[in-house]
């Protein structure tokens, strides 16, 4: 049987979003660097001043393989939070991905490591290492609390966080919407009453 972050790695994040009521989506500027990326994994947060990334590298060292790091970087679009070298040795240790509320750079090294990194963009300007930050803690990321252990999933279309007491929840909730949208997009790709008759009810209201 599929443990739980199996499960939520299947579903597209528009039908966990839905299941949270749109709640807990982070900032749609927070995109992958390639459109195929998608992850699922428990959350080890990571908190850093602004241009330094001295706690990514402690929590890289202290994260359990399959965790995702996501970092609250402030949004700052100047200082990368990363580069390639910095996220080569997060995926050698079995990290499973890279979220964060910042920019990185050598995005086209990045890209060839065919490693799920989001972001908000790109930059040319490093980070320091002057030791600051916190990991491990509460965070704000993308405009969503965050605690450690949560259960992040990100594709295409953006990133949301399932708090980690309301998993079952919603992953019963989003499995149900999923098949839902499924029975629908097969419906009206074949049948033009059936069509009628959905666009009339929603009209209707």
């Amino acid at each position: 049987m599929k443990d739980i972050v199996s499960l939520f790695q299947e579903i597209p994040t528009p039908c966990i979003s839905d299941a949270l009521q749109g709640m807990n989506n982070l900032d749609p500027s927070i995109k992958p660097l390639k459109e195929q990326y998608r992850v699922a994994g428990r959350a080890f947060t990571v908190k850093m001043p602004v241009g330094d990334n001295h706690a990514v590298l402690r929590a890289i060292q202290e994260a359990k393989p399959d965790d995702i790091l996501i970092i609250d970087a402030k949004g700052d679009m100047y200082h990368a939070v990363a580069g390639d070298f910095v996220v080569g040795i997060a995926q050698t240790l079995g990290i499973k991905g890279i979220i964060v509320d910042g920019v990185i750079r050598d995005i086209h090294e990045i890209r060839e490591l065919n490693y799920p990194v989001f972001c908000k963009g790109i930059t040319v300007a490093a980070s320091g290492k002057a030791g600051g930050g916190e990991i491990g803690v509460p965070i704000s990321c993308g405009g969503v609390s965050i605690q450690p252990g949560d259960m992040i999933v990100g594709d295409v279309n953006g990133v949301v966080v399932v708090p980690r007491g309301m998993e079952t929840t919603i992953l019963h909730k989003a499995m149900e919407k999923l098949k839902k949208d499924q029975e629908r997009a097969e419906l009206v790709s074949r049948d033009q009453e059936a069509v009628r008759k959905y666009l009339d009810s929603v009209l209707s209201k």
